[in-house]
């Protein structure tokens, strides 16, 4: 009888112990007042992961995690930067370290973006200032081996989402969107003289809203190319005008009669770089133009986002005066409908 008293007492002292431990690992705990992130690194062991958590206030105390990781034996704590900014339990902190949901920040780089549309992107995520990645994007060293004449990295960031810790430095970062354009230019053949394709390739991706019409926008730039016609192209002018901190949100004329090097209004030929970052379609249709004798387009007034493609000036001064008629219609007293251009593109602008 009394070895029975002395079982169940054993039995109600244990699931007492029992009860309090669990309450200690599951109760949600946070010793932070904002939120921290934590630095594991390789090799750290469990006792060190332990004391880092404790020591940055995600935990109480550092036997509870040795405990948790005792129950869970197989399970392998990966290494990484990990973010806290609410109360967690002890199991929760441990599934995450096991999870490895190590803290990314997100960069999304659309098709078209140039590296100052990147750079503020960077900014506003908190990553870096816009100076420091324009600073390490300027440097064209990266890419030397496939554009001897890239004057700086604009062209070679390729569009892709990229997930960017907070100690990457902007050339950490310039390295992996650069390295992603080499897998894509690759996948294409690797492909003699990148400049000419990229540069192209980024007046193409500006102007063309419509993924069909890219081969028909680089078959027009590829025939202005050829007879030595100026490209008359929107998208360089602008991309001037940021260059000399000038551009206020519009193209005016005074954009157009710059004479900065990448106006292709006033320069026969491609800019000297590009002027965005060109996907993959783009790429493609640079290096694959439609056969077409066209060389004007103008943006239809239908919404679609696609142009009227003429051979000749006649039929493209008939397709903006249709543009302009359409345009008129449907603008009330007080809009201005803007003019057409004999480039074309996105939106329609000047015309020449």
């Amino acid at each position: 009888m009394k070895a029975l008293r002395r079982l169940l007492l054993f039995l109600l002292i244990a699931s007492l112990a029992a009860g309090w431990l669990w309450i200690w690992l599951a109760r949600p705990y946070a010793g932070f007042e904002r939120e921290t992130f934590v630095e594991l690194p390789r090799g750290a062991g469990t006792l060190g992961i332990a004391r880092r958590l404790r020591q940055s206030g995600v935990i109480r105390h550092s036997w509870q995690f040795l405990v948790v990781r005792a129950l869970n034996p197989h399970r392998l704590l990966q290494a990484g930067e990990y973010r806290f900014d609410r109360p967690a339990s002890v199991f929760e902190v441990f599934d995450r370290i096991a999870r490895g949901d190590v803290f990314y920040y997100e960069l999304a780089v659309p098709e078209g973006q140039n590296m100052f549309d990147i750079a503020a992107s960077l900014e506003r995520l908190g990553v870096m200032t816009a100076r420091e990645f324009l600073d390490a994007a300027r440097n064209p060293a990266g890419i030397r081996d496939l554009d001897p004449a890239a004057p700086t990295l604009e062209g070679y960031l390729f569009p892709e989402t990229y997930r960017i810790s907070r100690h990457q430095t902007a050339s950490e970062v310039c390295r992996m969107m650069t390295a992603q354009f080499r897998r894509v230019w690759d996948q294409l053949g690797s492909p003699p003289d990148a400049h000419t394709v990229v540069t192209l390739a980024s007046l193409v991706e500006k102007e063309a809203a419509v993924p069909q019409e890219r081969p028909l926008i680089a078959s027009v730039f590829h025939n202005r190319l050829k007879i030595g016609m100026k490209l008359d192209c929107d998208p360089t002018a602008v991309y001037a005008s940021i260059l000399e901190g000038a551009y206020r949100g519009a193209i005016y004329q005074s954009d157009l009669d710059s004479l900065n090097p990448y106006n292709t209004y006033r320069n026969p030929g491609l800019p000297p770089g590009p002027i965005a970052n060109p996907g993959k379609a783009s790429l493609l249709a640079a290096l694959h133009p439609a056969e077409t004798e066209y060389l004007y387009f103008v943006l239809r007034t239908d919404g679609s986002g696609r142009h009227e493609f003429s051979k000749d000036i006649a039929a493209h001064r008939a397709a903006v005066a249709a543009y302009h008629r359409a345009n008129r219609a449907s603008k009330t007293g007080d809009e201005k409908a803007p003019a057409a251009r004999i480039s074309g593109g996105k939106k329609a602008g000047h015309h020449r």
